[in-house]
Order: structure tokens, then sequence, then C-alpha cells
């Protein structure tokens, strides 16, 4: 593995993970109130598209990166739509 390999897969991760804690957040809180679906639907979209440049260059980092934060999220997605229906409950 080449040095231009490593610094592709650490920079993917870095962008990969950021996208974790708000996953954790909106599935603890059961909120995504303050999440907008035109970002959503946006990045979702472009990481798609990046996703099929990584395939079709066969660049493992690009196309690794951009599969996990495509499942990431359409994770977070998922629990807007989910969670946008209902108002969470508050606990004292």
């Amino acid at each position: 593995m080449n040095y231009l390999t490593v610094l592709g897969l650490s920079a993917a991760t870095l962008t990969t993970i950021s996208f974790l804690p708000q996953m954790v957040k909106t599935w603890q809180t059961k909120s995504a109130k303050d999440v907008s679906y035109i970002m959503l639907i946006t990045f979702i979209l472009g990481v798609s598209l990046w996703l099929l440049y990584g395939i079709l260059r066969q660049d493992i980092a690009i196309v690794l990166a951009n599969a996990i934060t495509l499942v990431f999220n359409l994770t977070i997605l998922w629990l807007k739509i989910k969670y946008g229906k209902t108002r969470p409950r508050k606990y004292l």
C-alpha cells in the first residue's frame, strides 16, 4: 500500500466517521428536527456519485469511504422520516 492510498484512507476515515455522532444522537434522542431534508438528499446524491466514481476508477479509498458514508446518511434520513412524524418524549 503506497502513501497516497494511506493518505486517502486516512481522509476517508475521518470524513466518514464525522457522521457517526449525528446518527447516534438522532437515534438516542429520537429527534431529527434540526436535520435538513434538502441537505441530506443533496448529500446522499453527491455521495452516491462519488461512490460510482470510485467504483469506475477502482479506488478502494473512495469506494469504502463513500459506501460507509452513504449507509450512515441513509440511516440518518430513515431516522428523520421515522421520528419526524411524532414528537420525542420528554423525560423528567
